[in-house]
Parts: C-alpha cells; sequence; structure tokens
C-alpha cells in the first residue's frame, strides 16, 4: 500500500514531535506522517533542559501540559571540576535565587530563566500525543527499512510492513540513527578529539541533591580521576545516574560495565551518600558519546533535526536545546517554502545556523574538558585542537580559541556563545584557566567601528511560523545582525567613539522612544560592544586625551559562584 502525505517524519522523540506539531500549529491544513520503530513510553538518556527549551514549549503551546508533570525545575548546576576539588553553583537566575511557587505555575517571572529535568519517558509521550493531538499521524512500532532517492531528492520510505510512502519532504529525525543520513551517505566529522562513553541506570528514592523553593534543584556534575558522574533528579522519587568516561580508558580498565560503574560511584562520596537507600532499577545502558557533526543538514526536499545532524558531549546539557531549536527551524523553513519563499536560502540558512550552533558547543565542551586535572590522557587530546595555544589554556586564549566562530550569535538577545551568555561565559573560563579573561573594555577609552570588507546579507529571523530576513553583515566566518543590542552600538558608535558620548547619546536616543535604559540594558549593551571587539568590528584603543575606561567582568556573581553548602 502507498500512503500520501505532505511531509514524512522519521522518529517520534522530541526533534519529530517538536517539527510535526510545529508545521501543524501553523498550517494545520498540512499533512504530517511521524514513524517511530519503538513503542512509547520508553526510557532515554538525555534528561537534563536549558531554559531556551521551555521558551519553545511555551511557544508550541505544550508548557502547560509539562508543567502538570511535576518535573524538577532546573534552576541551574552544581559542578566539581577543574583544578580544585571545590563545588561551585551554575545558576540560570541572575542573582542565584529561586523563590518558592505554586505549583503547576505560568511561564512567567523567574520561571522564565529556569529550565525542567525531565523523565524521557514521559516527556517524549506528552510531546508525541501534542503532536498527535494537533493532527499529526503517528504509526508506533512502524520503522523505515529503506530509503528510494533520485540524486539529492528522496521518493519514497519503506516501511517495515512493507508499505511504502510518499511525501513533499522529509524529516529524519531518527536520532544517532540517521537513517536517512546514512541512505544519502552525507558524511559525518569528529571535530573533537576527545571520545567518551556513557554508562547509567535509574534509581528509585534517592535523595535530593539540592531543594530549592517548590521543586527546584541542580543536576551534579562531578569528577572522578577517570571521568565524570551526573546526578539528575527526573521526578520526586526517580534520579538518572550516570558515568561518562574516556573510550581508552573504557577499553583498559579491566573492569565490567557493571564493575566501572559501581566504583565511580563509590568514589565519589557525596553520590554514594546520596544513594545510600535507594533503590537500583539495574537498567544498565550504554552508549558511544563523542561528538560528531553533519557536513550536510538539508537537501532537496529533506532536513536533518536532531543528533541525526549532529551530537555535542553531554558535559553542557545542550542535547535537547539543540534538538527542539532545529526542529523548529526546520519546520518553520518548510512552511516558508511552501510560500514560494527563496528555496536556497532557506536552506543555506538553516544549513549554517545548526552547523554553527553545533560546532560552538562541542568546541566549548572541548575547552570544558581541558580545564579538568583529571583528564590527563584528554590533555594531549586537546592540545591537538588547541596547539596554537599550548596544553593549558589561559582565559585569553581559551577566548580567542572559543571564538573562531565568533561571539555574536543571532539567536541570543545579546552577545554570546553556544548558547551561554557571554558574562557567564567569562565568569566559567575563570573557573576552568589559571588565567581569567579580561574585558576588551579595560583600559581602553576609543571604540571605532570597524565593518570595512563586510559583505552584506541577509540573515533569517524564525518568527511565528516565518522565516524572515534581517539585515547583517559578514566578513569570514563572523556575523553581524544589525538589529537589537548590535545595530544600537552601531548607532552609537557612530555618534562618538568615546563610550561616555555614546551612552549618553544612546540613552537620549532610547529614552525618546520609552526604552528603559537602566543598569541592566547598559550591561547588555556593554556585553554587545565586547563581542564586537572580540570579533573585530570594532577596535578598541586608548587615547591620552579622552578619559579612562574602567570595566571588570565578575568572575564570582550570581550565576556563578562557590557551593558554600557544600551539596
Amino acid at each position: 500500500m502507498i500512503h500520501k502525505t505532505d511531509v514524512a517524519i522519521i522518529g517520534c522523540g522530541p526533534a519529530g514531535s517538536t517539527c510535526g506539531a510545529f508545521l501543524r500549529k501553523y498550517d494545520p491544513s498540512i499533512r504530517v506522517s511521524i514513524y517511530e520503530r519503538s513503542r512509547f513510553p520508553r526510557d532515554h538518556v538525555g534528561e537534563s533542559l536549558l531554559p531556551m527549551v521551555c521558551t519553545i514549549l511555551q511557544e508550541l503551546g505544550v508548557w502547560d501540559q509539562m508543567e502538570a508533570a511535576n518535573f524538577p525545575i532546573k534552576v541551574g548546576a552544581t559542578f566539581q571540576w577543574g583544578n580544585s576539588d571545590e563545588l561551585w553553583d551554575f545558576n540560570f537566575l541572575p542573582k542565584g535565587e529561586f523563590h518558592p511557587v505554586l505549583r503547576p505555575s505560568a511561564y512567567e517571572g523567574q520561571r522564565v530563566r529556569t529550565a525542567f529535568q525531565v523523565d524521557r519517558a514521559q516527556y517524549d509521550l506528552i510531546l508525541a500525543k501534542f503532536a498527535e493531538d494537533l493532527g499529526c499521524s503517528l504509526n508506533y512500532q512502524l520503522g523505515v527499512t529503506d530509503i528510494t532517492r533520485q540524486g539529492d531528492r528522496i521518493e519514497s520510505l519503506t516501511l517495515q510492513n512493507g508499505d511504502s510512502v510518499q511525501a513533499s519532504y522529509y524529516i529524519d529525525a531518527s536520532g544517532h540513527s540517521g537513517i536517512l543520513r546514512r541512505k544519502l551517505k552525507v558524511n559525518v566529522d569528529e571535530p573533537s578529539q576527545l571520545q567518551n562513553v556513557a554508562i547509567w541506570d535509574y534509581w528509585k528514592d534517592a535523595k535530593w541533591a539540592v531543594e530549592l523553593g517548590t521543586g527546584g534543584t541542580r543536576i551534579q556534575i562531578l569528577s572522578v580521576q577517570y571521568g565524570w558522574l551526573w546526578y539528575i533528579q527526573i521526578g520526586d522519587d526517580r534520579t538518572s545516574v550516570g558515568l561518562v568516561c574516556p573510550v581508552e580508558y573504557f577499553k583498559k580498565c579491566g573492569l565490567t560495565t557493571e564493575e566501572l560503574y559501581k566504583k565511580a560511584i563509590g568514589d565519589k562520596p557525596l553520590i554514594a551518600n546520596l544513594l545510600k537507600d535507594a533503590e537500583r532499577q539495574n537498567q544498565l545502558s550504554t552508549t558511544k558519546d563523542w561528538s560528531f557533526l553533519s557536513e550536510r543538514m538539508c537537501g532537496e526536499n529533506w532536513y536533518l533535526v536532531g543528533e541525526s545532524q549532529g551530537f555535542a558531549d553531554p558535559i553542557l546539557s545542550a542535547g535537547l536545546t539543540l534538538t527542539h531549536v532545529a526542529a523548529r527551524e526546520a519546520a518553520f523553513s518548510i512552511l516558508e517554502e511552501r510560500r514560494g519563499s527563496n528555496k536556497d536560502w532557506i536552506k543555506k540558512e538553516y544549513e549554517e545556523r545548526n552547523m554553527r550552533r553545533i560546532s560552538q558547543h562541542i568546541r566549548f565542551a572541548d575547552y570544558w574538558y581541558a580545564g579538568n586535572k583529571h583528564f590527563t590522557e584528554l590533555k594531549d587530546s586537546v592540545s591537538a585542537i588547541a596547539s596554537d595555544f599550548g596544553l593549558e589554556l589561559s582565559g585569553e586564549s581559551a577566548f580567542r580559541w572559543l571564538a573562531s566562530g565568533g561571539f555574536v550569535e543571532e539567536d541570543m538577545e545579546v552577545a554570546g556563545l553556544a548558547a551561554v551568555r557571554l558574562d557567564q561565559l567569562h565568569a566559567i573560563s575563570s573557573k576552568l584557566s589559571v588565567e581569567p579573561p579580561k574585558s576588551r573594555l579595560e583600559g581602553n577609552n576609543v571604540f571605532d567601528l570597524n565593518l570595512e570588507f563586510a559583505e552584506s546579507v541577509q540573515l533569517a529571523t524564525y518568527r511565528e511560523g516565518r522565516v524572515l530576513p534581517i539585515p547583517g553583515l559578514k566578513r569570514g566566518k563572523k556575523i553581524l545582525p544589525l538589529n537589537r543590542y548590535f545595530a544600537w552600538v552601531i548607532d552609537a558608535l557612530k555618534f562618538s567613539p568615546q563610550l561616555d558620548q555614546a551612552l549618553g547619546y544612546l540613552n537620549r536616543v532610547l529614552s525618546a522612544r520609552g526604552t528603559t535604559f537602566d543598569s541592566v540594558f547598559q550591561d547588555r549593551i556593554l556585553e554587545a560592544l565586547e563581542a564586537m571587539i572580540r570579533d573585530d568590528w570594532v577596535r578598541a584603543y586608548y587615547s591620552p586625551k579622552f578619559p579612562v575606561i574602567h570595566h571588570y567582568f565578575q568572575h564570582t556573581t550570581g550565576m556563578v559562584r562557590p557551593n558554600l553548602e557544600g551539596k
């Protein structure tokens, strides 16, 4: 039997269900069929979210259902990492404070800045049912066994029951399997020299490592001499505990998977104590856990979404963020194509953005490992990536290394890298490096725009089911959207290269428009300026003719601070 549809999606995990749901949300007439080889619900690793995911859940319309599931609220993470045994906290909330709230609560106030820690069996099922309620056709235990293609165009899918599916568009949301990607023979690059393996199991009635407000907590990321442990509360009485270690150590240690898992927990008293009265579910699982990046993300009538397009080490909890963002953008891209918009530009923007986003996360994860004294074998691997800067990366050299993809991200309101804001990155870098990074504003008082030899381009913004162009500049790999804070910095520096005069001008202009120019707004402007300096869109120098500018980035803030409670 031949089934015809508008969009055929392979896989009903968060990538497939999010993509399908967005397609139906913004075009209820479009036919979407999703094919899933597994039976739901089923466990899956990757339980820690970032706040950007919740923004997408809210737009999609499924936030209330997720909140009703009573998943623990993630307010940040506690790390034991770097060159000391101290614990330190990374907080999403500016002052590191989470206030008690009644649940379920609305997506407002402090909840906009927090995330969830989720039981993937429940989370994925909620998303799948939501996509189905919006009109997607879900087909469980009906995997794709073959793909017919003509050049770069997909002609049909063959299902395990022998039926075939013909569609206008095809989405590979099959995760690591990369069913469509492999059939198209899309090569993958492994830019990181770090190759790890993950081992994990689930525990019942384990102690919460941290209890904040009502349902608030932090994940625990703790080093052992041969890797690191995660401890993620994913429900009132269910906890995910896993070990990540180099695959070479795993092969040479002489221990079985079970023995290594028990050893890691025993070697970390903090974790062992939390599990002392808990019951293990004995569902030990393993997977290879090293980063890769597909050389293509889309083609004639197909898109790769989620882990089929690439994977970044889980140390940053970025997996579901990358997945949800790509799924949303793929859906919007298809909808925009169907409106007759410039197909080549739509695909180019989708591919470049997702490649840049994943590669930045890979690079940031590599840098994170370079700051861990326990990963002695990995130091040599990292040095192969960062050979220009030596084994021990200082704050400044680390920033230069990370900046190869640029500090300006068009998805963020302000400057950042790999979905981490620039001020947060400064604070994190001070924890992982011998020498903390310095602000490029410090000691300089003249800031000249350097926009020469830049190409005017149209960058994409994804909004309410549309892919819309915004003006931007591109020079090499560096991009600069000409909107929001970056546009305001340009206007201010055109008025005067002296920072005090530029800020005064900006204050007058924006205040006349009704925009509040408070200290938070000024900080965002200065972060944008810092990023533009580091990406060479602005040249900063000192002139004795003008007052000296003093500007320091704090290395201990409410967002990154020592854990004085020891937990």
